[in-house]
């Protein structure tokens, strides 16, 4: 069947599975018209070559100045003052500002820095598993730990205190869900925009008056030096703590998803931890949790991969479809530990490369590590189909993640629960416990 004009990105069966969609785009072309279910109409970019092509073209630009009309009467939903005062961060800049702003936070993320912090990011996730209830019925992984690990490595890596990282509220990260005006959840879309605005002026205020070492006080040292303007410092602030964690918790559930899907992977993972980053990896290949990346836009008129792209039209590419072409990666919808190591494209490529690529590696070699040595016969607690895939426009992962383990006896000898009728936490947990 010939695919419609445009084609349709939404609904349960394409935030489950999107792949067999993406598979017949790349074959029909690089390039495709496309419907958010906000109505919005964008150019989308499927085939690896295309897509590294596109995220390096100078041509396109991100800051949203350069949206046409018809693209800002839809996409662009965020109400003033908060769009001008949260939305000029990296992700909507361009050089030469962009390479200025990005420069402040890089030795943050630097390989080398993150990499000494291993040990403390070990400690959390350990932690974490110790609450975990010692009888391995159903849990609900995504509120035990892969909600709550990211966010507390993130306090740690940007000098977030105890007291603000303790007030934080998980719920502020759904202000980057489309909500149009119009839709009866604006009102609590709004109040939570207010809340997080109001949460990110007292992190500056902390910071000025009890100046540490971290990124959070650096930032704010920046803006008092003239370096950064006032909306630019809360749009990084905002920007760090949105994109900053939600990311790796929906990586973690799509990673093990798969490995669910393939338990002869997880078990050799468990007898070859050594094997843990080349997994991360093909993982991150698999099924990235960036699945779509943010808009771009053509300052004029041009041709791109063949058709023709109005000025002002959004440009995205599709991170999930270029690491699933198998002009790249050949067999690309299997698991394979033992594939080459190549260029995947989850973390972006080009100007805007994701800057935290560094720390969300070793976040996940280490989650997934000790999720898979301390929980033996790690197993989804539910059937695969009955899982709730998250609805957002961008990102792929799951709401939640009822799992069971294996508990072992005094003789070392694994006891399989029975799976409960629903998932459960070991007590009331309030998020993130630090």
């Amino acid at each position: 069947m010939p695919l419609p004009d445009p084609v349709p990105l939404y609904g349960p069966e394409y935030k489950r599975d999107p792949y067999p969609l993406y598979a017949r785009m790349r074959e029909a072309g690089p390039i495709h018209r496309v419907l958010f279910p906000s109505g919005v109409t964008a150019w989308l970019v499927t085939g690896h070559a295309a897509a590294q092509r596109t995220l390096a073209d100078p041509r396109l630009g991100k800051n949203h100045a350069l949206g046409n009309d018809g693209w800002r009467a839809r996409a662009s939903i965020m109400p003033e003052p908060q769009h001008s005062q949260l939305q000029v961060h990296l992700l909507h800049q361009d050089v030469p500002k962009h390479t200025a702003m990005r420069r402040l936070i890089t030795d943050a993320f630097a390989p080398r820095r993150v990499e000494a912090l291993r040990p403390r990011f070990q400690e959390m996730a350990d932690a974490l598993v110790d609450e975990m209830p010692a009888d391995g019925q159903g849990i609900d992984l995504v509120r035990c730990f892969a909600a709550r690990f990211p966010f507390q490595v993130l306090a740690e890596v940007i000098g977030l205190p105890p007291h603000l990282a303790a007030r934080f509220r998980r719920e502020w990260g759904k202000v980057v869900a489309p909500v149009g005006p119009t839709d009866p959840g604006r009102p609590a879309y709004e109040a939570l925009l207010r809340g997080l605005q109001e949460y990110i002026a007292e992190v500056v205020a902390d910071r000025r008056e009890h100046p540490g070492d971290g990124l959070l006080s650096r930032l704010v040292t920046a803006r008092d030096e003239g370096e950064l303007s006032p909306e630019e410092l809360d749009s990084m602030i905002f920007q760090l703590l949105v994109a900053g964690q939600e990311p790796v918790t929906n990586q973690i559930t799509t990673a093990l998803v798969a490995l669910t899907r393939h338990p002869e992977a997880l078990e050799r993972l468990r007898a070859e931890p050594g094997l843990m980053p080349r997994a991360v990896e093909e993982l991150l290949r698999l099924d990235s949790a960036f699945e779509l990346t943010t808009w771009r836009f053509l300052a004029e008129d041009a041709e791109l991969h063949g058709r023709r792209v109005p000025a002002g039209d959004s440009v995205i590419v599709s991170l999930c479809a270029a690491n699933r072409d198998p002009e790249r990666f050949p067999g690309p919808d299997a698991l394979d530990l033992d594939r080459p190591q190549g260029p995947h494209l989850a973390f972006g490529h080009g100007t805007h490369f994701c800057p935290g690529a560094a720390l969300a590696r070793i976040e996940l070699q280490v989650a997934l590590g000790t999720l898979i040595a301390r929980l033996p016969g790690l197993r989804l607690a539910v059937p695969d189909d009955e899982l709730e895939w998250i609805p957002a426009v961008l990102g792929r992962g799951t709401a939640a993640l009822p799992v069971a383990f294996d508990v072992t006896d005094t003789a070392g000898t694994p006891e399989g629960p029975e799976t409960p009728d629903a998932p459960i936490c070991p007590r009331d947990l309030k998020w993130p416990r630090t």
